[in-house]
């Protein structure tokens, strides 16, 4: 295998703008590598990535998870190796206390929908459309940002996995739009997530937004920027009112406001 190493954590900061998501290889965020090779598919790991065209350059856009850890990463194209480096990054932690301790330890009659559940979604987050994605995004809902992406999450004292999107505090009734074209890849009222609706915006990129208080599209629907989704309501776990909203990429959640310019 040939191997051509780039070093890509101090380059490309010029391509965040409303053609590309930000640059910031760390776990949790994006690596926008550039590829000289002519090919269709590249991968990370198993997972093919999103290709993009910039200025006569053809760049990888690579979803990092949260889990992945610092140092060398490698790209794969055919039988050559592209490797770039992440980043460290720490993440502050987050104590919340959810009333209904259901939502917390489920009990073991919950177990088999929330297993049912979580298979509908990956199924989701596991596709790779050919569709070719708008990557400038708007906020899908008006109101403060009341929990960032990545907080290292306590339920009841009790860890939970990382915060895997942006909080949006607003209002029960507050309309939901669409952040970009897509089509709509699955509605459900999910035991965790509540009413939740997700959007496949092509090339593995995918959103999500939870805990919905009226769902107003359906799985198959084509949807533009300004399509509304529903409303705002506190479905699922919560402690109040919010949208929670998840940006995924070769099924690794990454920072929804990497998509948001300024």
């Amino acid at each position: 295998m040939t191997r051509v190493v780039l070093w890509v954590m101090g380059m490309l900061w010029s391509l965040s703008s409303g053609a590309m998501p930000e640059h910031l290889p760390v776990p949790g965020g994006i690596a926008i590598v550039p590829i000289t090779h002519d090919v269709e598919t590249v991968l990370y790991g198993d997972r093919p990535v999103m290709l993009l065209n910039k200025d006569e350059q053809r760049f990888a856009v690579v979803g990092i998870p949260l889990s992945a850890r610092a140092g060398q990463h490698h790209l794969t194209i055919g039988d050559e190796s592209i490797a770039f480096v992440v980043g460290d990054k720490s993440y502050r932690e987050q104590r919340l206390t959810i009333e209904n301790k259901r939502k917390v330890n489920p009990y073991a009659e919950d177990m088999d929908r929330i297993i049912r559940e979580r298979q509908e979604m990956d199924a989701v987050f596991n596709s790779f459309t050919a569709r070719l994605p708008d990557t400038d995004f708007t906020l899908p809902a008006d109101g403060p940002i009341s929990s960032p992406f990545g907080l290292k999450r306590f339920l009841n004292d009790q860890p939970r996995s990382p915060h895997s999107g942006l909080d949006i505090a607003a209002p029960t009734g507050t309309p939901i739009t669409a952040t970009a074209p897509g089509v709509i890849a699955a509605v459900g009222d999910y035991f965790f997530n509540g009413n939740t609706v997700l959007i496949d915006h092509g090339q593995g990129l995918i959103t999500m937004y939870c805990h919905m208080n009226r769902i107003d599209v359906s799985p198959g629907e084509s949807v533009d920027r300004s399509t509304v989704l529903g409303t705002i309501g506190q479905t699922g776990r919560v402690t109040g009112p919010h949208l929670h909203w998840s940006v995924s990429l070769n099924d690794a959640r990454i920072d929804p406001s990497l998509f948001i310019e300024d």
